[in-house]
């Protein structure tokens, strides 16, 4: 790492060299319309390649300019313009907008296209509309900015696992996460060991765009792996001309916004007293110094020594927050725009030890060669990330379940286990008993995971010399990252506390409990051929594309697992001597061909055809290819002549498309051979012969074959008024998947298990998309502008062969091995919740176990439950930009209008038997029912009671996302400007859900790692 830094600050120190000292040209260039600076205007003299980008400020500096050159400039949206030069010092420019020519260049499949001419359903999210603050993970900048676009993290750990989806998703067991494209390297679904999210890879402070592909005309193109949506994230380039340097920094802390309503040590000490009187000796710890016995007539607890410990202070914290970019980007030897860039990025975890760091650089070459016929694309980014995982499940778990009337630590003979108090059992006051003292799960366990990781492509883009129409590409990239995990407990670590047999003992285990090594290599070899023609007569331009393309994805590695002997205790490795370090090597390849051609007829009318032909390694020969066909038309109204006089009609086209797109990767339910009769050696633990492995058969299914999305999209982009004063699109779309890939019951004996991966029915999505841009004020000194969104999608399971319903993934609640609460049904949307419905008394309050006989049958069974969706229907987000002179202001928010959430937390601890220990000497923590967190009604959760609808509440929230407020410096030494900002993320959230947070991707509340609210302070420095 040490080598590569060096490398990196020698390239940032030469890269001022490669510009002497010579007369120049100074000057800014500012928007007609808003009279806001540019940032990144070309400014070139005619005829040369003498040039430069506007800064930050919008402020240029062109050296070596003589008297009579003419200086062109230019910007995407706006209109050239050249300006003689005839000698003067400074030449300060506005530019007019060109809204009827809607050139913005979009990046998509395999090339390039501008708003103008795109016939797919796609949005474009940019620098300036990124949420801001204390982002540690790309996705984290995209969030409700994008309609259709539904982005969800597991919690609020510092690299918490997004759940993406687009337009719904489309498949049930298969992957519907949308692939992810970075500068032409399609990421890899699976993530290197201990990495949560791989967007948590990716500098954000690089990126300088998001393309979000929707509909099928415009994913079709990468066939297979495109049946969720494409994401296409695009960072920075290097600018020709006079070097340019930026400081991004921030610091920041977070805290919980608000803790889960349990009882404090004098409350639960109460409810004890009123309820379970017979169990206030298990109160506290033991007095000492008195042989007294409580007497449960008085109000003092006699004979024990009460804490008040609040349980989820003692694990959470102020977490301190901190990043770092340096940037430099100029011409290498005065002919390369190149671009470098290093990061560090700190930040804590709420729960204590739950640390994250990221180190990363990034270089970005652009060099041309042959008269600019042969460019070359060279990027390479590198991360170094070191981050330490909890154990947050039971830490947070035994936080709400602990006794607050418990201490923390204790220095007394009994009950210290290493200095932390921990319930032992009445017979063996050796034997542990109850819940783990959360603290010491956190501070007795150390678990670094670190990655470093690669990623890398390099693109030849070759125009011939007898034909410029046509050009050669030739993508070759990698992604490849090493993974190391190790997991180690401390001397005093409870969760290693075993029984020595022998010496009739009870030991720790400090040291090493497991380790893993892995190493993913993928590799993409993308070539094509690319034509475009301007033509006169009827067909007014051709563009066309074909080629193959060639991935691979390996996964290799090795663990050491260990385990305790059942003699003596003690932490001993798992030996396999057929296989001594648990080696596993997984490789999956795809293969394929695609074309597609835009022909456009009389410069309004647009025509996009595109076929993919995908074959996969996870499929039998015979069912290996699959053919994804697409076609969209697109209607430029505006350019018709009984619109073109409407003065205040900007642009107006009209979309439509229909597409197909195929899923293979079931890698998650079914493994990397799913169709392939393969064997497993057996446990170690469990030989006929020592030495000797058994071995087993796989379950694979050889008649697996594609799962097939069919989309149709209606799509109208508009734009009116003088300087854009509304714009935004309209899309309605509907998408049908068949032979869906899940993971369902099968009769006994036909597949080597119960349950097997197959082709199973047919599953349909449709909605509506708003996208909304508002500019209400463009003045001088003043702009204001507003963004929104607006979606709605509904899911509904057409069939499912054989069966009506089979169980959702990650749709269990915690209350016993196999109670699952959420299932695709058909006639219901994917991912419901199957429930009773409760029966309340005429005052509302719940009656315990009674619930409605819907069929009316005079009995209460499963066939009086019903489903209730969980996932939402309606998402949006909006956000606003003030700009007054040096001024800016910024919002951004989220949020959905439906969906349930289960209130799982309340059902675990919203009953009066909580309390009661169960098999143990250790009473538990509840709800506050005296303040109405739980209704003391209920007094148990036998079954059904987790199954009634009392525990599903309303999902809809608005969560803030960000408040920025910055004011800019302008000529705070010569060349340089200094932005200064304060940020505010997860401000505030408005819900009526009782429990921490309704977000939650699955709809089940269990456990939830807070999100946290981040205050930061930052400064943005250009030189």
């Amino acid at each position: 790492m040490k080598t590569m830094y060096q490398k990196f600050l020698l390239l940032l120190l030469m890269l001022p060299l490669s510009v002497l000292a010579q007369s120049t040209l100074t000057g800014n260039v500012s928007d007609s319309a808003t009279g806001q600076p540019i940032p990144g205007v070309n400014v070139i003299i005619e005829g040369t390649t003498n040039g430069t980008t506007t800064d930050i400020d919008g402020k240029y500096t062109l050296m070596g300019v003589a008297e009579g050159n003419r200086i062109a400039f230019s910007f995407i949206g706006f209109a050239n313009q050249t300006i003689e030069y005839t000698g003067q010092a400074t030449l300060n420019v506005v530019l007019q907008e060109d809204a009827t020519q809607l050139q913005e260049v979009v990046v998509i499949g395999y090339g390039t296209t501008t708003k103008r001419d795109a016939t797919g359903s796609l949005t474009t999210v940019t620098t300036k509309d990124f949420n801001k603050g204390a982002i540690t993970s790309a996705d984290q900048l995209l969030t409700g900015r994008s309609p259709g676009v539904r982005i969800t993290s597991a919690g609020g750990q510092p690299d918490s696992a997004p759940n993406i989806r687009i337009r719904g998703g489309s498949s049930l067991g298969a992957q519907n996460n949308p692939l992810i494209i970075i500068d032409g390297i399609p990421l890899d679904f699976v993530n290197p060991a201990g990495v949560s999210n791989p967007l948590s890879l990716v500098n954000p402070n690089d990126v300088e765009s998001f393309t979000i592909l929707k509909d099928a005309s415009a994913t079709a193109i990468y066939g297979s792996r495109a049946s969720n949506g494409v994401i296409i994230i695009t960072t920075k380039k290097g600018t020709s001309g006079t070097p340019k340097f930026n400081y991004n920094g921030s610091v920041g802390f977070s805290k919980v916004n608000d803790l889960i309503d349990v009882m404090d040590g004098p409350t639960y000490t109460r409810f004890i007293q009123e309820y379970y009187p017979s169990l206030t000796d298990k109160l506290g710890i033991d007095d000492p110094t008195t042989n007294a016995v409580d007497n449960p007539a008085t109000p003092e607890v006699e004979g024990r020594i009460l804490s008040d410990t609040n349980w989820q202070d003692q694990i959470f914290r102020t977490s301190i927050f901190s990043d770092h970019n340096f940037s430099a980007s100029g011409s290498l030897f005065g002919k390369v725009p190149a671009r470098a860039a290093v990061g560090y990025t700190k930040s804590e975890g709420l729960l204590k030890t739950n640390d994250y760091e990221r180190y990363s650089a990034t270089v970005k070459l652009t060099p041309t060669f042959l008269d600019d016929h042969l460019k070359v694309d060279v990027n390479a980014k590198g991360f170094w990330v070191n981050k330490n995982t909890v154990d947050e499940g039971g830490a947070i778990g035994g936080a709400l379940n602990m006794d607050p009337t418990k201490p923390v630590y204790t220095t007394g003979d009994v009950n210290n286990f290493g200095g932390y108090y921990q319930n032992t059992t009445n017979d063996d006051p050796r034997k542990l008993d109850g819940q783990y003292n959360p603290v010491n799960l956190l501070n007795e366990r150390e678990r670094p995971e670190k990655v470093n990781k690669l990623l890398g492509n390099v693109q030849f883009d070759y125009k011939m010399h007898f034909l410029p129409d046509l050009r050669a590409i030739v993508n070759l990239g990698i992604e490849a990252s090493r993974a190391d995990i190790r997991e180690e407990y401390g001397q005093n670590s409870l969760a290693t506390y075993q029984y020595d047999n022998v010496n009739d003992a009870f030991l720790f285990n400090p040291g090493v409990n497991y380790r893993e090594t892995q190493h993913i290599t993928n590799k993409t070899f993308d070539t094509y051929l690319a034509y475009t023609k301007n033509l006169t007569g009827p067909v007014t331009r051709i563009d066309a594309q074909a080629g193959h393309s060639y991935q691979s994805f390996v996964n290799d590695g090795y663990k050491s697992i260990y385990q305790y002997n059942v003699n003596t205790g003690i932490r001993e490795e798992r030996i396999n001597e057929q296989n001594p370090n648990n080696r596993y090597y997984n490789k999956t390849v795809l293969e394929s061909f695609f074309g597609r051609a835009n022909v456009d007829l009389f410069d309004k009318y647009l025509f996009t055809f595109t076929l993919r032909a995908d074959g996969s390694s996870l499929f039998k020969k015979d069912d290996r290819w699959g053919y994804f066909p697409a076609a969209a038309l697109a209607w430029r109204i505006t350019d018709e002549d009984f619109i073109k006089d409407v003065s205040f009609i900007n642009n107006l086209k009209l979309r439509l498309s229909y597409g197909q797109t195929g899923q293979q990767d079931i890698t998650g339910i079914a493994g990397y051979y799913p169709s392939s009769a393969l064997f497993s050696p057996g446990d170690p633990n469990s030989q006929y012969l020592p030495g000797v492995s058994t071995y087993s058969a796989n379950p694979f299914n050889d008649k697996l074959k594609w799962e097939v999305t069919t989309t149709y999209n209606v799509g109208l982009d508009f734009s009116f008024f003088k300087n854009q004063l509304v714009s935004g699109s309209v899309d309605v779309y509907k998408k049908v998947t068949d032979d869906l890939l899940v993971k369902s019951f099968v009769p006994p004996g036909q597949y080597l298990t119960n349950q097997i991966t197959q082709n199973v029915g047919s599953m349909e999505n449709k909605g509506i998309e708003i996208d909304l841009n508002l500019r209400p004020i463009t003045t001088d000194d003043f702009s204001w502008e507003i963004l929104g969104n607006l979606s709605y999608n509904f899911g509904e399971i057409k069939s499912l062969n054989n069966t009506t319903s089979i169980i959702a993934t990650d749709g269990g609640i915690p209350t016993g091995t196999g109670q699952n609460l959420a299932y695709h049904s058909v006639g219901s949307q994917p991912h419901s919740a199957w429930v009773y419905e409760q029966l309340y008394d005429s005052d509302g309050r719940i009656i315990p176990g009674a619930f409605k006989d819907r069929n009316g049958d005079g009995q209460i069974t499963n066939d009086d439950r019903y489903y209730e969706a969980l996932r939402p229907n309606w998402t949006f987000g909006f956000g606003t930009n003030l700009n007054y002179k040096n001024f800016d202001f910024s919002t951004n928010f989220h949020g959905q209008f439906d969906g349930q959430v289960y209130n799982s937390v309340k059902l675990l601890g919203g009953y009066t038997e909580r309390v009661v220990p169960n098999n143990s000497n250790s009473l538990n923590n509840v709800l506050d029912f005296y303040n109405g967190a739980a209704d003391p009604r209920v007094q148990t959760i036998l079954d059904p009671v987790p199954f009634s609808d009392y525990y599903l509440e309303s999902a809809a929230f608005l969560r803030c996302d960000n408040i920025t407020i910055g004011y800019r410096f302008n000529e705070l030494v010569k060349s340089a400007s200094l932005r200064v900002y304060a940020t505010v993320n997860n401000a505030f959230i408005i819900t009526d859900y009782s429990g921490k947070d309704p977000e939650n991707f699955n709809g089940i509340d269990t456990n939830f790692y807070p999100r946290p609210r981040t205050y930061s302070f930052g400064v943005n420095l250009d030189f």
